[in-house]
């Protein structure tokens, strides 16, 4: 039930601290895992303090517990190791402190983790996260590399000093981070996620040295492996040596065996590269070469034809054939023009001969009725009729008598 306060009825500190361990009391028992990172048996003392953390959150609590129930797990756990608590959530009210307080303790076993990745192995591969398909290619050469490794640690003494040997110009974003204990999950993350918001960043290389399974289980945590599948920038996994396979192997865009492997593959050596460039240039100087001797000879083949060596001797042979054409041809228009002309005359000559205009100038006359027909017989005209009459100089007009 909410409480009825105000600035000007408050209720005392101890009340709700009262209240809060009221809430708590309530509660049961559950079942917690996490790693221990502070561990205090004080001699003579019967009860034993120990600080439990979420490998995954930055989020820790305190755990007691009899010596008696701490003594039945001593041998095989400390700190940094994983268990399992059974415990009741309690509140301190003087201190208003939350705690857990432990009636069994029971270690994480190796095989029980190793079963536990297997499985999550399993569900993140279900999911599409260790695809080929969405691994990203990376740069032929990158301008930045972002590197989260261990500080002062030969990870990073060897990606940069093998970066530096093969390409002297690169340059590096590092982000020193633990790389194994409770807070090296969180502060992995965040890392990488620096990185990868990062502008001028182009590859991300995650590196540690070997180490024991437990030492490597950071880096097959959930969150991890998520927070890289989720990156923009390519992620090289670089964790351990050639045996060791954390699940961030399996999503990263790609996996080196070892931190002087992904120095290898980031970064091209420069002088293989200058090689490759003489080895090219010298390639294309010899195509080069061998186009310009071919086209020299074809040009010097081309020179030598007669058409080339005397360029004007077809065109004075072609002149002459053109000019014996062109008086063949006008011969052989006049010689027609004379023909047709003597046709023409011989055709008017005809043409006069045969028109009724000479036969008229011969004397005859030709007559014709008032309608315009011509009388071709005597019996065609009656007396007193009037004619036509037309000679070679014009006509005139006749009656008929008789």
């Amino acid at each position: 039930m909410a409480l009825n306060t105000s600035a000007e009825a408050p209720i005392p500190v101890g009340e709700v601290s009262r209240l809060i361990g009221g809430w708590i009391d309530r509660l049961g028992a559950v079942w917690v895992e996490g790693q221990i990172t502070e561990l205090s048996r004080r001699p003579g003392a019967g009860v034993v303090f120990l600080t439990l953390r979420d490998p995954s959150q930055n989020v820790s609590i305190g755990v007691t517990c009899f010596r008696a129930v701490f003594e039945q797990v001593a041998d095989v756990v400390g700190e940094g190791a994983r268990v399992v608590v059974h415990a009741k959530p309690e509140w301190y009210g003087p201190r208003g402190q939350l705690s857990l307080r432990a009636v069994e303790i029971r270690p994480v076993g190796m095989g029980e983790l190793l079963a536990r990745l297997e499985q999550l192995k399993k569900t993140l591969a279900a999911e599409g996260l260790f695809a080929l398909d969405r691994k990203r290619p990376l740069p032929f050469l990158p301008q930045l590399i972002g590197l989260v490794t261990g500080r002062a640690s030969a990870a990073e003494r060897d990606v940069r000093e093998n970066a530096r040997l093969r390409w002297p110009a690169v340059r590096f974003e590092v982000r020193n981070v633990p790389v194994q204990g409770a807070t090296a999950v969180p502060k992995v993350i965040e890392a990488v996620r620096e990185l990868d918001a990062h502008p001028g960043v182009d590859v991300i290389i995650v590196a540690r040295g070997g180490g024991s399974v437990e030492d490597l289980l950071p880096f097959s945590d959930e969150r991890l492996v998520r927070t890289v599948a989720e990156c923009r920038t390519p992620v090289v996994s670089a964790i351990g040596h050639e045996p060791d396979t954390p699940l961030l192997d399996l999503v990263a865009d790609l996996r080196a065996s070892t931190p002087t492997d992904a120095a290898k593959r980031v970064v091209p050596d420069v002088r293989e590269e200058l090689a490759r460039v003489q080895l090219v240039r010298d390639r294309a100087l010899r195509v080069v070469r061998g186009l310009l001797d071919r086209e020299e000879r074809g040009l010097t083949a081309a020179l030598s034809r007669p058409s080339m060596a005397a360029p004007y001797r077809m065109v004075d042979e072609r002149a002459a054939e053109v000019a014996d054409r062109v008086d063949r041809a006008r011969r052989s228009l006049r010689h027609a023009l004379d023909r047709a002309d003597a046709d023409l005359s011989h055709t008017l000559a005809r043409v006069v001969a045969l028109s009724p205009a000479a036969t008229l100038r011969r004397g005859y006359a030709v007559l014709q009725r008032a309608d315009g027909s011509v009388v071709r017989a005597p019996g065609e005209v009656t007396a007193d009729e009037r004619l036509r009459a037309r000679v070679a100089e014009g006509a005139f007009e006749v009656r008929v008598t008789d």
